[in-house]
């Protein structure tokens, strides 16, 4: 376990612990997730599920849900001690990677997911122009057209800005 029995140094690895999930949670991470992830990444060595629990004062099941959602986005692995029956646990150890690609890489998605919605819209209201033109709102239908259109721009600058760091963020790591 990573607590010493040293108040003063427990009282800086909290610190630590509460200041680096902060961050984590900016990109998106559940607030016990990142104290999670934290905990592991400033540990020396790999934790089981009992250490983090012991560790975090969560139930061994808190830290099992929290574990399951780490490992699908890849931000921790579980690894073999030679005689340690338990599972394992540690961060991944290229931080910066794999959690800037994990989050840039569901912008990208999110970005690319918004810019589709808003097409579907405006397919919608191309379907409605006649109506529209009929009740003599034509001339809001358009405006509401052109800022879709700007919003659609928007969201495809934002994804491109997206692609171009985590093509960054691979060139720095090979």
């Amino acid at each position: 376990m990573i607590i010493m029995n040293n108040p003063a140094l427990e009282e800086f690895q909290t610190k630590t612990i509460h200041e680096f999930s902060k961050t984590l949670e900016m990109f998106g991470l559940a607030p016990g997730d990142a104290r999670l992830f934290t905990t592991l990444y400033i540990n020396p060595s790999p934790m089981t599920l009992d250490d983090m629990s012991a560790t975090l004062g969560k139930s061994k099941t808190s830290m099992s849900t929290g574990i399951r959602s780490l490992l699908e986005q890849g931000l921790v692995e579980r690894v073999w001690v030679k005689g340690v029956r338990k599972d394992l646990y540690q961060a991944n150890e290229e931080l910066y990677r794999s959690f800037l690609s994990c989050f840039i890489e569901k912008w990208i998605q999110s970005a690319n997911t918004h810019k589709m919605n808003l097409d579907q819209i405006q397919k919608e209201m191309k379907t409605d122009y006649q109506k529209f033109h009929q009740e003599n709102i034509a001339e809001h239908a358009n405006y509401l057209y052109e800022r879709t259109e700007e919003m659609k721009a928007f969201h495809e600058w934002v994804a491109d800005a997206f692609c171009n760091m985590l093509d960054s963020t691979k060139r720095g790591n090979d």
